[in-house]
């Protein structure tokens, strides 16, 4: 059973303050993006994950833990225990999406195990997981993997699970330039913590986010140009702190034309907004001879979630 699962890209992800449980109230707005994983569960005696970069990509693996730390075997841990099943089953996991670079490559392993795993375990003809059931799911693994599951274009709202389809249209062409060497997430979250104390923005704390009308006129419209002047991202200035390089990534991106840049999600990848496909593939073409890039990689959104295929 294998199932093929996005990358995503958060067109706005505007972080509120820091709430008592440690998380933040965020906007976030997912758009999944065609650089996809494919998650393959097969019957096993036991279970166990084996990771490999995908053909034809260059994603380093290396770093991807091969035990529970894993959020596929986490996933297929869940499902398990929800259907009163062992967890008999060897996954094995082709990445495209870049490895800790901020586009929830982890989330959307998670959210392509339990689908896996749920066809692979639940009884088809009556099943005991719904769609509904796996979204629920997701959200206990993690906030982004119930979007990994959706797919297209959604607000996201608390930690990012509270999903609301966003209504789009058109296609949109994107240049993705990685970086050597992942950034943590919560590493990159407390960074920005520091970087709004130091500021004095703890004394006035900032409200809570909203989302951003401008964006959502220039999804609903298919408008390129006022989607890339509307993209933010409220960790992008803790991900610059804590790896200069990427403002001369961003820097080379714009100057190349890019319609808007930003650093995915908490980062170190940056995306690039263009104005068509053939513009994708030359601006990944010159980012590709860029020092500071590892791989610029063309894409397309919005796509499905995850798919059985």
């Amino acid at each position: 059973m294998t199932v093929r699962v996005p990358a995503k890209v958060n067109l706005q992800l505007s972080v509120g303050p820091l709430r008592d449980d440690g998380y933040h109230d965020l906007v976030n707005v997912f758009h999944a993006v065609s650089l996809a994983d494919e998650v393959t569960a097969t019957p096993a005696a036991r279970l166990t994950v084996t990771v490999e970069a995908a053909p034809g990509s260059a994603v380093a693996v290396g770093g991807v833990p091969l035990d529970a730390d894993n959020l596929a075997v986490r996933a297929a841990l869940l499902v398990a225990e929800h259907l009163g099943v062992e967890p008999e089953a060897a996954l094995r996991i082709r990445k495209a999406i870049p490895v800790a670079g901020g586009m929830a490559g982890g989330s959307a392993d998670a959210a392509a195990a339990l689908v896996a795993c749920a066809r692979l375990w639940d009884d088809r003809e009556d099943p005991l997981l719904g769609r509904d059931d796996l979204l629920e799911l997701g959200a206990v693994l993690g906030s982004d993997v119930p979007f990994a599951l959706l797919g297209g274009t959604a607000v996201g709202l608390g930690r990012g699970e509270r999903l609301t389809p966003a209504l789009t249209r058109g296609t949109f062409h994107w240049v993705f330039a990685t970086a050597g060497g992942g950034l943590s997430t919560p590493v990159v979250y407390a960074e920005c913590d520091r970087l709004r104390e130091a500021n004095g923005e703890q004394a006035e704390p900032p409200g809570l986010p909203e989302v951003s009308e401008e964006l959502m006129t220039a999804l609903a419209t298919g408008d390129a140009k006022g989607l890339g002047a509307a993209l933010t991202n409220d960790l992008q200035a803790a991900a610059l702190e804590l790896r200069p390089s990427l403002r001369r990534t961003l820097t080379a991106g714009r100057d190349l034309g890019a319609l808007g840049s930003l650093v995915s999600g908490s980062g170190p990848t940056c995306a690039f907004l263009t104005e068509s496909a053939e513009h994708a593939a030359d601006l990944a073409a010159a980012l590709a001879g860029a020092d500071t890039v590892r791989e610029a990689l063309p894409a397309h959104g919005p796509v499905p979630g995850a798919v059985i295929i």
